[in-house]
């Protein structure tokens, strides 16, 4: 099943339009004045220091920290809980939200743990303006665009690939820590694990707050803004990430 777009929404009374707009004039702040009032987050898939240096002095299996540094990663990584916004924003079944964050999970997953493993080389800022492109394109989607282009995606693919990103980008991340070789499987295990319950958690109050969203009466006029600021919020963090690309290729 393919999920929902604002072109499957009913158009709603003109009475909606205010709430709109003041909608719109916040989430306009938040993408707009967020990069700068929280710079310091820009890098989404960053490890905290002191979280970096106790995984440094650990050595051989220790299922707890990389449980703990997975989960927090999840929760704290914006980048990644916006895309998964995206993804449910007009997803009402339980069943149908299970099978795309499954498909993203596995995506993640697969990446994740293969490139610590294999050692795969990748630009962290290039990955992570593709993780900002999976923000946009989802967005994208759900206001209709694509369908107004005449083009037939298979959003369930795209989620999957795009999930396979989100792993490389929390790979390349761990790859910075150089980990220690003993206990690597059981930690990177451990620490997907961590993801995957830090996802859960983040997913039950994303979809607490949409359900209620979606039974008021201004939900239709509010989507499309939504999803708009969403996209934008998708360009910022692409924008982000190449002009660090750019300045981290002149050193």
């Amino acid at each position: 099943m393919q999920p929902f777009t604002f072109l499957d929404l009913p158009v709603k009374a003109p009475s909606s339009i205010a709430g709109g707009l003041r909608l719109a004039t916040l989430l306009g702040c938040i993408v707009f004045l967020g990069p700068l009032l929280f710079a310091g987050l820009a890098f989404a898939h960053g490890v905290a220091e002191s979280d970096a240096n106790f995984i440094k002095s650990q050595h051989g299996f220790q299922f707890w920290p990389y449980f703990y540094l997975g989960a927090k990663h999840m929760v704290t990584g914006y980048d990644h809980l916006l895309f998964l916004a995206g993804v449910i924003f007009f997803l009402y079944r339980l069943r149908d939200i299970g099978v795309y964050v499954t498909l993203f999970a596995i995506g993640h997953s697969l990446t994740l743990i293969c490139g610590v493993w294999f050692d795969i080389p990748a630009n962290a800022y290039l990955i992570d303006a593709v993780i900002g492109l999976s923000v946009a394109y989802k967005a994208f989607e759900n206001i209709g665009g694509f369908d107004r282009l005449g083009w037939q995606i298979n959003t369930k693919t795209a989620v999957w690939v795009f999930g396979l990103f989100h792993g490389f980008g929390l790979a390349t991340k761990l790859q910075e820590l150089e980990l220690s070789a003993d206990g690597l499987l059981g930690n990177l295990v451990a620490f997907n694990i961590g993801v995957e319950a830090g996802q859960l958690t983040a997913l039950i109050g994303i979809v607490a707050v949409m359900n209620l969203w979606r039974y008021t009466a201004r939900f239709a006029a509010q989507a499309m803004i939504a999803n708009s600021a969403l996209m934008a919020s998708g360009f910022v963090l692409i924008a982000y990430q190449l002009t660090g690309y750019y300045f981290s290729s002149l050193v």
